[in-house]
């Protein structure tokens, strides 16, 4: 007779597969923190913006902006480890989590759009990019992803932690150019950023995931009225937590340091940072700042 009695999951997505490929006994060097935004003027700069323009902008794309200004301020958090070496990125590389469904089905899977060279963009072509590759990883259009999405279903659970090593030591480790195997460059960029607050939580913090070699993790809340101190008088002002994971390895106090100034200098000055609204149809350069 069994200890426990157990029945295996049937249909399982492919992101709850590549999961448990990826984590073993802990041995990790994740180091956490949390920032607290006001976000009343981000929050007045997006309604603005989608009523002048007709784009869907989110914070997301405000974070992903900033964050990108911020590596570029602090460029030696923009790298990764080979053979226990620090190596800078040339690029800056913006990951952003998207939920999707299998079609014809309700089977939850997570994926993600990945954005380059942010800093030199504004957000109207940031959300405009951001839009369309979201829409072909829903419609199942992407080819890269759906190749590799392919591949990973082929491959049996016994082994899907080697395969997820082995890409990362090929791609990563040794630096080589994987896409003739249908593995992009680079997938998953300098920052990888997920909206925990669509799911009512204002706290998470999301893990390393090792075979993206992504050494910073942006979780950002839900927005709430909070009873904020300004000078000598007790306010409501709209918050939101910005939770981050960095791989104490090679990103430390002061790189984090400049991150959440950046954060909280761009949104909570979003006309300063993030320049003027565009109107509906016109063109923008990214703001100096």
């Amino acid at each position: 007779m069994p200890n426990l009695e157990l029945t295996p999951k049937q249909d399982v997505s492919s992101f709850r597969k590549i999961a448990i490929g990826t984590w073993r006994t802990a041995a990790d060097p994740s180091v956490y923190g949390t920032l607290e935004v006001t976000m009343d003027r981000a929050l007045d700069y997006i309604r603005e913006f989608r009523e002048k323009t007709g784009k869907h902008l989110t914070v997301t794309h405000l974070i992903a902006r900033a964050v990108a200004h911020a590596l570029r301020e602090c460029p030696d958090a923009n790298s990764l480890l080979r053979f226990n070496r620090i190596y800078l990125r040339k690029r800056v590389g913006i990951f952003m989590q998207v939920v999707m469904t299998d079609e014809g089905s309700e089977k939850i899977d997570l994926s993600g759009v990945t954005i380059y060279d942010v800093a030199d963009k504004d957000l109207l072509q940031i959300s405009d990019e951001v839009d369309a590759k979201v829409a072909a990883v829903r419609k199942r259009e992407d080819p890269a992803l759906e190749k590799s999405r392919g591949l990973i279903s082929r491959i049996p659970y016994l082994l899907v932690g080697l395969f997820l090593r082995l890409i990362a030591f090929l791609g990563f480790t040794l630096n080589l150019d994987l896409r003739r195997f249908g593995i992009p460059n680079d997938p998953f960029g300098s920052v990888m950023i997920t909206n925990i607050g669509t799911l009512g939580l204002d706290m998470a913090y999301v893990p390393l995931v090792p075979y993206s070699r992504v050494p910073i993790l942006l979780a950002t809340g839900a927005v709430r009225d909070t009873p904020v101190a300004e000078e000598g008088q007790v306010v409501i002002r709209k918050t939101m937590k910005v939770n981050a994971t960095f791989d104490h390895r090679f990103i430390d106090g002061f790189h984090a340091a400049v991150m959440a100034r950046t954060l909280r200098r761009w949104l909570e000055d979003p006309h300063r940072h993030f320049g003027p609204i565009p109107a509906a149809g016109s063109a923008t350069s990214a703001p100096a700042s």
